[in-house]
């Protein structure tokens, strides 16, 4: 009697088990194995072991950053600091449920500690269940973590990013030919026109980044606050209003909104932090908002949104290695907030387009930048950069994610709204 042994399978065999349908990208490893088409633009080379670790015990974007980010799993056609092709490729490739035999090809494969996961890169933060050492989601320390884990990597690398604005919010384009430096000047003579803004106003800006708005106003002789949780934010910001002769007008502080005590605010900017503040939390964000600014003052929010008005947490990656704790969901939810606080909506649109272009600008100064970069935070740190650039930008243009900003007045009791009959601003 006769037996047979089965033959070791190998990792292009362990692909094809899991994919279904033609492979978009071609894919080889690291033992000689190779599957999907040779005439693929782009391939993804398993560079070792724990790339198939981190694969197995981390199915989804999440296993394929941590082995792109360690290095383990090579794309091949892209620079790395833009790997939105690849990304495009993969939204073709397809999974099928496995069969139960393939953890034991996998076991032989890796070896026993094989299907343990492996630890991940230096730049990826808690999982959400283990961030309770931080304090409770959103309250005052934990929300500093987040902002810090994001935003303190370096002021010079965000130099190469962003560009010589510094802005990390959605740029306006007037067109689409218009470049990424000017879109964002625009941007902020959009918000300036629409709260209506005059020399010898008062502005707050909650969330206020490295001080793009708050010294756009002051040039044009409002008196600006703004506040950040990042500290390297604030002492950037604060240096700026310096070289730009305006501290007799500005000044940006490294504390939370919540610890502002002035009011009677002329006009509130919330540029791209309602997605930091928790659904749950949007009724008392609000609230504050509405108690400090004057009667007949108005607030324009800024953020990030979902397609449908159901609340979201982020993805892991995104929440793992971009935002902590962020969380999303409709501009439908957030005027339904701000009408319940109190605040009369004027005015919202959608410039979901717009921050795909912006990020398109983003990936290309990563790009133009990149050994510099690389040299100022670490080859890891500059993929996961380009990652989450590409990916986002993907997100915008499929519609997936969207960006709304809402215009709101607080009543003034007296009198009608202290506004134009129709829309006073250019577009």
């Amino acid at each position: 009697m006769t037996s047979t042994t089965r033959e070791p399978r190998t990792i292009a065999d362990l692909v094809d088990e899991v994919v279904t349908g033609p492979l978009p990208v071609r894919i080889t490893a690291y033992d000689g194995s190779k599957t999907g088409p040779d005439s693929a633009q782009r391939s993804l080379h398993i560079a070792n072991h724990r790339a198939v670790s981190y694969l197995a015990t981390a199915p989804g974007d999440l296993g394929m950053a941590r082995a792109y980010t360690t290095g383990d799993l090579v794309v091949e056609g892209v620079h790395p600091g833009n790997p939105y092709d690849v990304l495009v490729d993969l939204e073709r490739l397809h999974f099928r449920r496995p069969d139960p035999r393939l953890v034991l090809d996998l076991a032989r494969v890796l070896g026993p500690r094989g299907l343990t996961p492996p630890p991940p890169p230096p730049q990826e933060a808690l999982p959400r269940w283990r961030r309770v050492t931080e304090g409770l989601r959103h309250s005052f320390t934990r929300d500093r973590e987040a902002i810090q884990h994001h935003y303190d990597v370096s002021n010079r690398f965000y130099e190469h990013v962003l560009g010589p604005t510094m802005t990390y919010t959605c740029a306006v384009f007037p067109d689409r030919a218009t470049d990424l430096d000017a879109a964002q000047d625009n941007k902020y003579r959009l918000v300036f026109d629409k709260l209506g803004l005059k020399a010898g106003d008062r502005l707050l800006d909650i969330g206020c980044g490295w001080g793009g708005m708050v010294r756009y106003a002051a040039r044009r002789g409002v008196h600006a606050i703004g506040v950040t949780l990042s500290k390297e934010q604030a002492v950037w910001a604060q240096e700026a209003i310096e070289r730009e002769g305006l501290t007799h007008l500005a000044s940006v502080r490294h504390d939370d909104y919540r610890n502002v005590t002035e009011s009677g605010f002329d006009a509130i900017s919330s540029i791209g932090i309602t997605e930091h503040i928790g659904v749950r939390n949007y009724p008392a964000y609000f609230r504050w908002m509405l108690t400090h600014v004057k009667e007949g003052g108005l607030v324009l929010n800024h953020c990030i949104t979902r397609p449908d008005n159901r609340p979201k947490s982020t993805g892991a990656f995104i929440d793992r290695y971009i935002f902590p704790d962020g969380e999303l969901t409709g501009s439908g939810r957030i005027i339904t907030t701000m009408q319940d606080t109190g605040f009369e909506v004027l005015h919202e649109e959608n410039l979901r387009e717009h921050y795909a272009l912006t990020l398109t600008g983003w990936s290309e100064n990563l790009v133009d930048h990149w050994g510099e970069c690389v040299d100022e935070v670490g080859e890891g740190t500059a993929k996961v950069w380009g990652l989450y650039l590409a990916g986002c930008r993907r997100g915008f243009e499929r519609n997936v994610v969207q960006l709304h900003q809402v215009l709101a007045v607080r009543p003034d009791e007296s009198a009608l709204p202290r506004v134009p009959l129709r829309q006073w601003w250019a577009s």
